[in-house]
């Protein structure tokens, strides 16, 4: 092990967990009145929400992880790239804008594409997922994928406690997968602290939620978990990071086709995601994210296992356990529950 590994190793990881939680549940609870009285989202067709509800307590999570992770870093003698950190806090206030003008489309995935576009050509020319494929044209699909990505997070971000249940069981699984040695330090620093802020901003977004994470987290969040999951892939785990965030891949992805195929403004707000139509077919909100959390561990658990055990066969067998589960789930949410 490297004297950073050592480091690290040493220190109580779980104690750097539970200060980004504290950090991001004050953080929340001190802001919320200001997010009150600016940066209210009010309920409209689309809306899960019946009541207006302050939004943007991301600031909170964002600058927990940000905080904590550089702090962990630094002690740690790990490097956690510039641009990723410049990158996250810019798409955070391109969110905050959204939040509270609301910016032009186009404007935003310019912006967003910037972002991505930072984080993605600045990595070293040795980070490849495929070597066979030319460099310019796998940065070239890693950017667009992680456009997407970026705008999935905040797609999906639409339940109370939604975002909780994805993040915290990924990141979780991350935090594992570094310390197994299958995963760079930087990303499971970062995956560690995401994962503690967004525990302290569940209790006030529990349903129903006293505050949502608005653009200025879930863009910013889809950022860094995305790049977390990059590095997951270019440490040779492409499985494993297909794994972790697969039914957020699945959900938003299918219904976007939909909504192409159907000449729908695809990028207007909307109630056409399964986990949406869930709550339509007569499912409360904590029994949807409760079903999304335990999908969400078992993916985990199979990308753990897909990492650990190295074969292709092992491969193989947890992306098909995967989908079925993926599918059971996507299946019972579109259909109605007995009165």
């Amino acid at each position: 092990m490297s004297p950073a590994t050592d480091a690290l190793a040493a220190m109580p990881s779980l104690l750097g967990v539970a200060i980004a939680a504290l950090i991001s549940a004050v953080i929340t609870w001190i802001s919320r009145p200001l997010l009150q009285r600016y940066a209210l989202a009010r309920p409209n067709a689309r809306s899960s929400h019946r009541v207006p509800t302050p939004q943007g307590a991301g600031i909170a999570v964002i600058a927990a992880t940000l905080v904590v992770a550089a702090v962990w870093a630094t002690l740690a003698h790990v490097a956690i790239p510039p641009a990723l950190v410049i990158a996250t806090i810019v798409i955070a206030l391109v969110g905050f804008a959204d939040d509270i003008l609301s910016l032009p489309v186009l404007l935003r995935l310019v912006l967003q594409a910037a972002c991505v576009g930072a984080v993605v050509f600045t990595a070293p020319e040795t980070a490849r997922i495929v070597p066979a494929v030319p460099l310019a044209l796998e940065r070239g699909l890693i950017l667009f994928a992680g456009i997407w990505f970026v705008n999935l997070v905040n797609f999906m971000d639409g339940l109370d406690l939604m975002t909780v249940a994805e993040v915290v069981p990924v990141t979780a699984a991350l935090l594992l997968l570094g310390w197994l040695g299958d995963l760079s330090w930087p990303a499971a620093l970062i995956a560690a602290a995401l994962c503690g802020a967004m525990l302290g901003f569940a209790p006030l977004n529990k349903p129903v939620a006293k505050v949502f994470l608005g653009d200025v987290g879930s863009l910013p969040i889809g950022l860094l978990l995305g790049w977390c999951l990059l590095e997951l892939a270019w440490h040779g785990q492409p499985a494993a990071a297909l794994l972790l965030p697969a039914y957020y891949l699945v959900d938003a992805t299918i219904t976007l086709f939909r909504r192409i195929v159907r000449r729908e403004q695809f990028w207007s707000a909307h109630r056409s995601h399964f986990y949406q139509r869930a709550t339509d077919n007569g499912f409360t909100v904590p029994r949807v994210v409760g079903e999304v959390f335990a999908l969400n561990l078992v993916l985990a658990m199979l990308a753990v296992i897909t990492a650990r055990a190295g074969s292709m066969p092992a491969t193989v067998l947890a992306l098909l356990a995967g989908a079925v589960a993926i599918a059971v789930v996507l299946r019972r949410f579109s259909r109605p529950q007995a009165s």
